[in-house]
C-alpha cells in the first residue's frame, strides 16, 4: 500500500485457515451392523403409514454409468488440468487420478463488479475475493470427496510417531461429497457433475463470508445466477460465473433490522491451479530483513517441543539446468521462468511506459542475486494476439488499472502455503493515485521544484512519479515488506548535500514511505530525481537475501547458518538495517520521515511550508474554478504539518528496538536517550504549543470558510493524546527502572509541557483563544489518566490503575488547581471565566464531585 491508513498496511495474503475440529468416520465403520434408529432419524417409523401397511424398500442406487452415456459425442469437449464436458447445460469435470490427493489453489477473483458495490477499497473489477487450498480425493461407495486444506499444523516425517499423532488431530474438512458419474475408458479418471456446486454458492470457489460482509452482500439468488463458461488449461481449470445476491443495508436505528438494498449481479472468475507436487524449499524468515511471510507450527523441528516455522514469500527463482556452474561461479544468469507482469489493456496509453519502467528497475536488484533479466514487464497481448489470455487467470500476474476515486495503489500477491512460494500477484493501480502523487509532490517539493507549483502537472512529471509508485508496489509483490527504519540510517544534513543526495538518494530504500525530500531547501541545487525514492541499497540486499541461490546447501536449516552469516557482516553498515513498520514504540521507524533526527528534518520541512503559504492561491489558482483546489491543497499543508508533529513525538517515551542474533554484539532494546526526548520537547514547545501562527493565512481562511482556532486546536490536542497518557508514562517509568537519574521522568516531562502550555500563569497576560484550548485539552488529558474511559469489556481501559500515571496526573492536577485558583482574579473577564472552568473541572475530577 501507498496510503499510510494503519498499514494499512496494504499486506500479503495466506491461504484460508479453517478450523479442526470436523471428524470423519473411517471407511471400515460403515461395516457394523447398523446402529438402531433415533427417534427423531429420518430412518424412524413412518407413521404417516396405516398400521400394517408395509414399508417400501429404497431401490438401488443408481452406480456409474459407461462413459459415452455420460459423455455423448456431441458434448463439448475441453482438455487440460481436468477435462470438461458440456452437455444440456451440464457440466462435467473429469479428473485424473494423477490429481487425486494433490493441492490444489483456488484463486477467486471479481471479473465485473456490480453497480454501487464498491465500499473503500473493495469491490472493484480484478478484486481478489477468496482463495482455498483444496484436495479432491477418492471416497466409498463411488464418491469424491472435495476437503478444504489448512497448513497451520505439520508433520513432515512419517516414520516417527509424531506424525500418526498429529494427522490424527488434523482431519481435513470434507466440504462437498460428488457421485461419479462414470469412469473414464482406461479407467484412471473419474467423471463428476459439477453443475449445481458451481450454480449454487459455497466458500470455496466463490466470495469468502468476510468478503461478503464487506461487500453487504446477503441471500444468494439461484434463479438470477448462471454459468458462462469453464475452460481447461494444462496447469490450471478457470470457471466464469455470474451470480445475483440480495444487498444488506444498515440497521435504520438500533435494534431495527436493516433495510432492504435491492440486488448485486457480479461476475466471478475462480482458477483451479495445480500446486507443485514437491513444494519449492522454503526460506526461513529472518526478523532482521522484512518479508512477508506464510507459518506452520512444525511437530519435528524442535525434539523437546513445537516450533513455529516461518517462511518468507518469494518467487521461484532458478538458474537453468544447463547455465548453473556459471551460477556458481558468480556469473549471471538468465532464471529458468522470469517473474512477468503484464499491463492491463485499460491502462491509459500515455502511462504504460512508466508502469513498465517501475517494473524492470528491479532487474538490477536481481542481479544482486544472481540473475539477469528476472523480472519483466510487458503489454497484455491482445484477443488477435492470443486468444487465450485473460487478466483473471491465475497464471499471469498484471497491473491491474481500476476506475477508481480511491488515492491509492496496492501490490498483494498469491502464494503457495506450504513453501511460500509466489504464484501470482495483481497489483490494483486505482485512478485517482495521480491525485495523491499530485498532492504530496506540491507539499514535499514544490519549493525545490518549479513544475510542482500548479494544480496540473505535465505528463512527463506525473509519469515519473508513478514509476516510482509502480517500483514501490512491484516490491510488495516481491515479498517485501515496507522498511520505515530506512530513512533514519541517513544524516539529516547530507540531505542537504546534492552530490551525496545523487549518489546515496534520500533514503536506503524506496520499500519506505520516505515519499520525496522535504529536507532539502531552496539553493541546494537538489531536484527532479535526486527529490525521489528509488530502489536502494537496502532493496538490493533484501532481493540477493531473498532469492540467492545456494545449490550445495540442501535444506532451509543449512541456508539459515549461510544467512545468517551474511546477515551479521551486513548490518555492520546501518544502511541495511530493516524497521519493522509495526513497532508502535521505535522513533527510528516512522512512515512519512526522514533522516536520523526527527527535530532537525521537521524544522526543515517546516521552512518548505512556510515557503509554500505565502504562495498557496496564487499556485492552485485554476481559471473558471472556484476555491476547492485551495481548500485541498491547504488541509495538506496542515496535514503535513501534522506528521512533522508527530515524527517528534514518538522519541517522547521511544524504545529503541534493533533484532540481532547471538553472533552480533549490542543491545535489543535501548530507551531513547533522556537528551533526545528534551530535545523532542522543546521543539514540540517551540513549533506547536507556542501558537504556530504562520498556519493562520486570513487570506485564504476567506476564500475556504476554514476556523484557524479549530487548526490549531486539532493538531495540538492529538500531539497531547500521544505523549499524555498512561502508556508514555508506564514506559518512561520502565526507563528509570534502568537508567536511573540518567532517564527522562514523567514528572520532568510535565513540567517542561506545562512551562509553555501554562506561560500566562507566570507572565499574567490575557489568554488567548488558541492556548485556552489547549490548556483544556493539557487538562482533559491528565483527566483521562486519573480516570481513565470505559473499555469495552468493562471497567477501566487497561491497568491504569495500577501504574504511576494515575498518582501523576492527580499531583499535577491538584498544583495546577492551586496555580488557577492564585491566577483567578488576573487578567480580563474571559481569561478569568477559563481559569474558573478550569478549576471547577479539576475539582471534578480530583473529588469525584
Amino acid at each position: 500500500m501507498i496510503k499510510s491508513s494503519q498499514h494499512s498496511l496494504v499486506l500479503a495474503t495466506l491461504a484460508s485457515a479453517i478450523t479442526l475440529s470436523t471428524i470423519a468416520l473411517p471407511a471400515a465403520a460403515q461395516k457394523k451392523k447398523d446402529a438402531p434408529a433415533a427417534p427423531n432419524s429420518s430412518l424412524a417409523k413412518d407413521t404417516s403409514k396405516p398400521a400394517g401397511q408395509p414399508m417400501m424398500k429404497p431401490g438401488p442406487k443408481p452406480g456409474p454409468k459407461p462413459f459415452a452415456e455420460v459423455i455423448p459425442q456431441g458434448a463439448k469437449s475441453d482438455s487440460g488440468l481436468i477435462n470438461i464436458y458440456k452437455h444440456e447445460d451440464r457440466f462435467f469435470f473429469e479428473l485424473p487420478d494423477s490429481i487425486l490427493g494433490r493441492d490444489i489453489l483456488v484463486v477467486n477473483r471479481l471479473s465485473k463488479s456490480a453497480a454501487d458495490l464498491r465500499v473503500g477499497m473493495n469491490g472493484f473489477g480484478g478484486d481478489l475475493i477468496n482463495q482455498n487450498v483444496i484436495r479432491f480425493e477418492k471416497g466409498p461407495n463411488n464418491k469424491i470427496f472435495l476437503r478444504n486444506i489448512s497448513f497451520t499444523e505439520t508433520s513432515k516425517d512419517s516414520t516417527q510417531p509424531m506424525f500418526s499423532s498429529v494427522m490424527n488431530s488434523n482431519i481435513q474438512p470434507i466440504v462437498a461429497a460428488f457421485d461419479v458419474k462414470a469412469y473414464s475408458k482406461n479407467n484412471n479418471s473419474s467423471v463428476i457433475d459439477l453443475t449445481e456446486y458451481i450454480n449454487g454458492d459455497n466458500d470455496v470457489f466463490f466470495f469468502d463470508q468476510q468478503m461478503k460482509s464487506a461487500l453487504k452482500l446477503a441471500a444468494f439468488q439461484p434463479d438470477k445466477s448462471y454459468v458462462i463458461d469453464v475452460k481447461s488449461y494444462p496447469m490450471n481449470t478457470e470457471i466464469r460465473t455470474v451470480k445475483t445476491y440480495a444487498k444488506s443495508s444498515a440497521p435504520m436505528a438500533p435494534g431495527m433490522p436493516p433495510a432492504p438494498g435491492g440486488n448485486a449481479t457480479v461476475e466471478l472468475n475462480s482458477s483451479i491451479v495445480l500446486l507443485p507436487k514437491v513444494p519449492m524449499q522454503p526460506r526461513y524468515a529472518d526478523s532482521r530483513v522484512g518479508f512477508f511471510a506464510t507459518g506452520t507450527t512444525d511437530f519435528d523441528a524442535d525434539p523437546q517441543g513445537v516450533k513455529k516455522l516461518v517462511m518468507i514469500t518469494r518467487w521461484r527463482l532458478e538458474p537453468k539446468p544447463e547455465d548453473m556452474e556459471k551460477y556458481k561461479r558468480g556469473e549471471l544468469v538468465e532464471p529458468q521462468k522470469p517473474i512477468v507482469f503484464y499491463i492491463d489493456p485499460a491502462t491509459p496509453v500515455k502511462w504504460r511506459k512508466y508502469l513498465i519502467q517501475g517494473v524492470n528497475d528491479w532487474q538490477a536488484a536481481f542481479e544482486e542475486a544472481g540473475f539477469k533479466n528476472a523480472i519483466i514487464a510487458k503489454m497484455a497481448p491482445t484477443k488477435e494476439e492470443d486468444s487465450t489470455w485473460s487478466l483473471d487467470d491465475a497464471r499471469f500476474s498484471a497491473i491491474v488499472y481500476k476506475p477508481s476515486a480511491i488515492p491509492n495503489a496496492s501490490g498483494p500477491h498469491i502464494h503457495d502455503p506450504r513453501s511460500g512460494e509466489i504464484l501470482e500477484s495483481h497489483i490494483n493501480w486505482y485512478h485517482n493515485v495521480m491525485r495523491l502523487l499530485r498532492n504530496w509532490y506540491f507539499i514535499q517539493a514544490s519549493p525545490n521544484d518549479p513544475r510542482a507549483r500548479n494544480m496540473q502537472f505535465s505528463d512527463e512529471l506525473m509519469g515519473e512519479l508513478i514509476r516510482f509508485v509502480s517500483s514501490h508496489e512491484v516490491g510488495h509483490t516481491l515479498g517485501l515488506r515496507h522498511n520505515y527504519g530506512s530513512s533514519s540510517t541517513y544524516p539529516v544534513e547530507k540531505l542537504r548535500d546534492k552530490e551525496w543526495v545523487k549518489k546515496n538518494g534520500h533514503a536506503a530504500s524506496i520499500m519506505d514511505y520516505a515519499r520525496f525530500n522535504y529536507v532539502a531547501q531552496p539553493g541546494d541545487g537538489i531536484s527532479g530525481a535526486d527529490l525521489y525514492p528509488r530502489i536502494n541499497y537496502y532493496d538490493k540486499w533484501a532481493i540477493e537475501w531473498g532469492y540467492r541461490q545456494f545449490p550445495d546447501l540442501k535444506t532451509p536449516e543449512e541456508q539459515k547458518v549461510k544467512l545468517n552469516t551474511l546477515t551479521v557482516e551486513k548490518l555492520k553498515d546501518k544502511k541495511f538495517w530493516f524497521g519493522h513498520e509495526m513497532d508502535p514504540n521505535d522513533p527510528r521507524s516512522q512512515n512519512e520521515d526522514l533522516g536520523d533526527n526527527a527535530m532537525k528534518a521537521s524544522m526543515y520541512g517546516i521552512k518548505n511550508l512556510q515557503r509554500i503559504m505565502p504562495n498557496l492561491i496564487t499556485w492552485t489558482n485554476t481559471p473558471n474554478e472556484g476555491y476547492a483546489n485551495l481548500s485541498e491543497m491547504y488541509k495538506e499543508l496542515v496535514t503535513q504539518y501534522g506528521r512533522y508533529m508527530g515524527h517528534v513525538a514518538k522519541n517522547i517515551g521511544g524504545i529503541y528496538t534493533t533484532p540481532k542474533t547471538s553472533e552480533q554484539e549490542g543491545v535489543v532494546m535501548e530507551f531513547v536517550p533522556k537528551a533526545t526526548q528534551k530535545e523532542a520537547v522543546t521543539f514540540l514547545n517551540q513549533q506547536l504549543f507556542t501558537t504556530p501562527k504562520w498556519l493562520l493565512n486570513q487570506d485564504i481562511f476567506n476564500k475556504i470558510s476554514e476556523d484557524g482556532a479549530s487548526v490549531i486546536a486539532e493538531k495540538q490536542d492529538a500531539i497531547l493524546e500521544k505523549i499524555i497518557n498512561n502508556n508514555t508514562v508506564a514506559k518512561l517509568v520502565a526507563s528509570e527502572a534502568v537508567l536511573g537519574a540518567n532517564a527522562y521522568k514523567p514528572a520532568e516531562l510535565l513540567a517542561d509541557l506545562k512551562v509553555v502550555i501554562f506561560s500566562e500563569l507566570t507572565t499574567h497576560q490575557n489568554v488567548d483563544v488558541f492556548k485556552r484550548n489547549l490548556q483544556r485539552s493539557y487538562v482533559e488529558k491528565l483527566t483521562k489518566m486519573v480516570n481513565p474511559p470505559a473499555s469495552p469489556m468493562g471497567g477501566a481501559a487497561g491497568n491504569a490503575r495500577l501504574s504511576d500515571g494515575t498518582a501523576l496526573a492527580r499531583v499535577s492536577l491538584n498544583t495546577l488547581r492551586t496555580e488557577l485558583r492564585a491566577a483567578a482574579a488576573a487578567g480580563d473577564a474571559t481569561t478569568r471565566g477559563h481559569y474558573q472552568d478550569l478549576v471547577a473541572s479539576i475539582t471534578k475530577t480530583l473529588d469525584n464531585k
